[in-house]
């Protein structure tokens, strides 16, 4: 694998991003994610502004199994027409959908409007990093191909360690200045995670991610069964 740095080829796994060993391992860790979604969206009701955030696992899930259908893809099980469109899925969410909606759903489940206002920014940065990545696969090329327990996808992209980093900042931000405490945790685990992840060879990142995304879901299904329903808790970093 290239370095990220390098600008050129990049091979990026952000939040959720679903890098796993086989098509059979997505398919398995994508109806586990989804039931933890299922459960988590139940618990929404009774947490104003908690739908957008109870409903990633769902986004995750649906990511991981799409992914399943880019290996089935590569392994010659699928047509090419039916490949490329789970690979385009799988890039839309992960590198358009995700860091617009982390930023979006943390705002919405905010109580108060100077905590709403404050992540802002997260949102604006959010916002530019999708912009910059669509226009990249638009521009193309984007491709994926299969390597010893992962795949590994490939963008054209200028900066591309800026982005990384601008991608981080805007999902983890958000979390961060959160004032419920699982959620900000949840951020600051987050962080040692991207640390640790980004010091990795790509076997190690593969495995990681996979188990990532199954710890998102967890986390937030757990916020949902533990919130206060009525107001959330100073934050550790307010």
């Amino acid at each position: 694998m290239d370095e990220v740095a390098d600008g050129e080829r990049w091979l990026f796994a952000p939040l959720g991003a679903n890098v796993c060993y086989s098509p059979q391992a997505d398919l398995v860790g994508g109806v586990a994610i989804t039931a933890i979604g299922v459960d988590a969206v139940r618990h929404a009701h009774r947490l104003h502004g908690h739908l957008a955030i109870a409903a990633l696992p769902l986004i995750l899930g649906a990511h991981q199994l799409d992914e399943a259908v880019v290996w089935f893809w590569q392994q010659g099980h699928v047509p090419r027409s039916i490949g490329e469109l789970a690979l385009w899925v799988y890039l839309l969410i992960a590198f358009v959908l995700l860091p617009l909606f982390v930023p979006l759903a943390i705002v919405a489940l905010e109580p108060t409007r100077r905590r709403r206002w404050s992540m802002a920014p997260f949102v604006a940065i959010g916002t530019g990093v999708a912009v910059v990545l669509f226009s990249a696969m638009v521009r193309g090329p984007v491709g994926v191909s299969a390597r010893p327990y992962h795949l590994a996808y490939s963008l054209h992209v200028d900066g591309g360690f800026y982005l990384v980093s601008l991608y981080v900042v805007a999902v983890c931000g958000a979390l961060l200045l959160s004032g419920y405490r699982h959620v900000v945790i949840f951020g600051l685990v987050n962080l040692v995670a991207v640390a640790v992840i980004a010091t990795l060879t790509v076997d190690g990142f593969a495995s990681v991610w996979c188990g990532w995304a199954a710890v998102t879901s967890g986390a937030i299904a757990l916020h949902m069964r533990l919130a206060n329903p009525r107001h959330a808790t100073p934050s550790v970093l307010t």
